[in-house]
């Protein structure tokens, strides 16, 4: 890589990084062009030299957090075998990352398609994200189970809202009060979506 190309790198990274630190720890309402410059260091003139504008910022931090997520996912499921433990495993570290991050969930189910960019590649990944967490659950399941593709659609479907409704309530009404109430009813909930269908 060329010293040029090196230096362009690193610009961008500043100011991904920045947005990143933003949307994490405030949300998408404290994102402005003014605070990812002054949090990256540089001027906002500088910004649109390395980004089109704000949005494509957002896109690449909602790839990021995706990773980041499904890294965390992965670790915390690495060693479960069982498909039905590993789908309540996936659900639940699932909620963990985005208990540890609410400004991610909120960007992420919360806020209008075109404030994050309002591309459909980006909403078809956010909304098929815990589903792509999930698959190798749902590949054991269905082998485990005999259960054939349109009864696992209708899983994943019913698993993803209820992760998502969830954790909705608890970031934002704290209900149930508690993790250990809202692990408990993770639990309850993940049996009934893989035992309804059966």
């Amino acid at each position: 890589m060329e010293k040029k190309d090196l230096q362009q790198a690193r610009m961008r990274s500043y100011f991904i990084d920045a947005t990143r630190e933003i949307l994490k720890g405030e949300g998408l309402k404290a994102l402005s062009v003014r605070t990812i410059a002054e949090r990256a260091g540089y001027s906002y003139a500088t910004m649109y030299h390395y980004f089109k504008d704000i949005r494509e910022l957002i896109f690449l931090c909602v790839q990021d957090f995706q990773a980041e997520c499904a890294t965390y996912v992965q670790e915390e499921t690495r060693d479960i075998v069982r498909a039905s433990d590993l789908l309540k495993g996936c659900s639940i570290a699932f909620m963990k990352y985005f208990i540890q991050y609410p400004g991610i969930f909120e960007l992420f189910y919360l806020e209008k398609m075109n404030a994050i960019g309002g591309q459909k590649d980006i909403a078809v990944s956010i909304y098929s994200f815990h589903d792509r967490l999930c698959e190798e659950g749902w590949k054991r399941w269905a082998d485990e189970n005999g259960a054939g593709p349109e009864v696992v659609e209708r899983m994943k479907a019913r698993l993803r809202y209820a992760v998502t409704g969830m954790l909705l309530f608890y970031l934002n009404r704290r209900q149930p009060e508690s993790w250990e109430e809202m692990h408990s009813q993770m639990h309850a909930v993940a049996e009934d979506c893989l035992s309804s269908l059966l």
